[in-house]
């Protein structure tokens, strides 16, 4: 599987990506808004539960590797994390190295991983949770057509405190007027 947009290739995790994905975990400007700093055992285990095959029924993410075209970097990862059953549901996450975000990478692979997911992969909502805060993703969110649904108050602790999540939805017949 790889998909193509105009500046980016997405291809699934691979072991190669082990330092892309130690780094964006490890990183506080990245993870401000994730969770509180992750320890090494934490992150190995994340990644290797987004090794193997995938397909829209795993009890695992669809974990993408987003390289730029012009210079093979890698630039972050991006996919969703499938309910097929019973809802056809999908949540989106995806993390972007701080030299990378603000230039449209985020959104240029988030609109290709909700074309997967929905003509592809025929999933019927995407969902995503934003901590509340996080703005760029929460714009970014919403300029792809996102509804915000609700905010669930005191949802998740960081940093010792107790956050907001706003809990933002995309149907498949919304995403085909767009």
């Amino acid at each position: 599987m790889k998909i193509e947009t105009e500046r980016l290739i997405l291809q699934p995790i691979c072991k190669n990506d082990w330092e892309l994905f130690e780094e964006l975990h490890k990183s506080n400007e990245v993870i401000k808004y994730v969770n509180d700093p992750f320890k090494d055992s934490e992150i190995k285990e994340r990644f290797n539960s987004r090794l193997g095959k995938w397909d829209k029924t795993s009890n695992h993410w669809l974990a993408l590797t987003i390289l730029e075209k012009e210079t093979n970097n890698k630039l972050g990862i991006t996919g969703f994390y499938p309910e097929w059953e019973p809802y056809k549901q999908a949540e989106l996450g995806f993390l972007l190295l701080p030299k990378y975000q603000g230039k449209g990478f985020g959104k240029e692979s988030t609109a290709a991983v909700l074309e997967y997911a929905f003509n592809e992969c025929h999933f019927h909502k995407v969902i995503a949770t934003v901590t509340e805060g996080n703005l760029p993703s929460f714009a970014l969110l919403k300029n792809l057509k996102f509804i915000h649904e609700g905010t669930i108050r005191d949802n998740f602790k960081l940093c010792g405190k107790w956050q907001h999540d706003l809990k933002l939805g995309l149907l498949r017949h919304e995403y085909n007027t767009i």
